[in-house]
């Protein structure tokens, strides 16, 4: 016979409201209750009946995701850890891509407002956006991740990413670049913020802003290194070229160190490069790449959190959660170091 929430609740002498909270992902179970009930729904193998909960609740049990580029390492890594804390809740994860277009985005999402989701997380496209309410649906939470618009009132997740461009920035000028390039993206709030912080950086320790120094483009997630190669090649043509380039993120920065070496220079000697993300085999390329870490997991984490609270009270109040960033110096800025000698050597 099937297990059900009122034998756990019997077993464990508390009120199946109280096992029910625990499924359902809810904060106001106490830690120790909740491990008990778990580690008891493991030890009866206990499977809930998704359907006849949705059909009782009109839930669906699912969160839906639209992000530029799924095959992109830093939406993906995000999707992975968003979607191993949904399934503590036993939430189904629903993914789409837009491939950075702001027409397929809206396919995609009225896609998965169709479907019924509970709660929709969006990494925007779009170059302005009113109301994603204007597909129809004004019943469906939704969550901003990683792309900001100020002007809606929405709950967002993501980092601060001026201090993610100021942070990267000053790297290079702590270690003595003075002719800083920055290779950027075009119409979304990161690339907006990180050219702003990058630019507050040089002005902070008296260098110039000049915009040949900067160069942006489309599609930078999908052809990251193909289109941070070409924007390199295009940098390195300068008189003088620049010593150090801050790149929007990992891929471009990955496309920029292979220019530089097709060109035969060194890096980091000739020009030292940074990018953001951090991805997770950074340290293994063929120049280690030094990168602004955006705590990718923890994103995830925290987004599941309040998808979770947004499917049980949409109303709840907004929430703008900024996970900080930090640096990781890797041989793209700071070379290669030396080891240390043993002292009894």
């Amino acid at each position: 016979m099937a297990v059900r929430l009122k034998d756990i609740a019997r077993d464990l002498g508390i009120s199946t409201v109280t096992v029910s909270k625990v499924l359902r992902g809810n904060s106001d179970v106490g830690d120790k209750t909740r491990a008990r009930v778990l580690k008891r729904m493991k030890e009866l193998n206990y499977q809930p009946n998704m359907l006849a909960r949705g059909l009782a609740s009109g839930k669906t049990y699912t969160v839906g995701l639209v992000v530029p580029d799924l095959v992109h390492p830093f939406f993906a890594e995000f999707a992975k850890s968003l979607s191993g804390e949904l399934r503590k809740t036993h939430r189904a994860l629903l993914l789409a891509s837009s491939e950075e277009d702001p027409v397929i985005e809206m396919q995609e999402i009225r896609t998965l407002l169709q479907r019924g989701v509970d709660v929709l997380i969006i990494a925007s496209c779009q170059a302005v956006l009113k109301n994603f309410y204007e597909l129809g649906d004004n019943r469906t939470p939704y969550l901003l991740f990683d792309r900001n618009f100020p002007h809606l009132a929405a709950n967002f997740i993501g980092n601060d990413d001026v201090v993610v461009g100021e942070m990267a920035t000053r790297h290079l000028i702590d270690l003595g670049r003075t002719r800083i390039a920055h290779i950027g993206a075009r119409y979304s709030s990161p690339a907006f913020d990180r050219l702003r912080g990058y630019r507050n950086a040089l002005a902070a320790a008296g260098l110039p802003a000049d915009e040949d120094l900067v160069v942006t483009r489309e599609r930078v997630e999908e052809a990251g290194d193909l289109v941070g190669n070409a924007m390199m090649r295009d940098l390195l043509k300068l008189k003088p070229r620049p010593d150090a380039v801050f790149c929007y993120n990992d891929t471009t920065a990955i496309g920029a160190i292979e220019a530089v070496l097709e060109a035969g220079l060194r890096v980091p000697e000739d020009v030292a490069i940074i990018g953001c993300g951090n991805l997770r085999y950074a340290a293994y390329l063929k120049v280690p790449l030094s990168a602004i870490d955006q705590n990718t997991t923890e994103l995830g984490k925290r987004a599941a959190q309040v998808a979770v609270e947004l499917a049980e009270k949409p109303q709840a109040e907004l929430k703008c959660i900024m996970i900080p960033p930090k640096l990781v110096a890797r041989e793209s800025t700071v070379g290669k170091r030396r080891k240390r000698t043993p002292l009894n050597a």
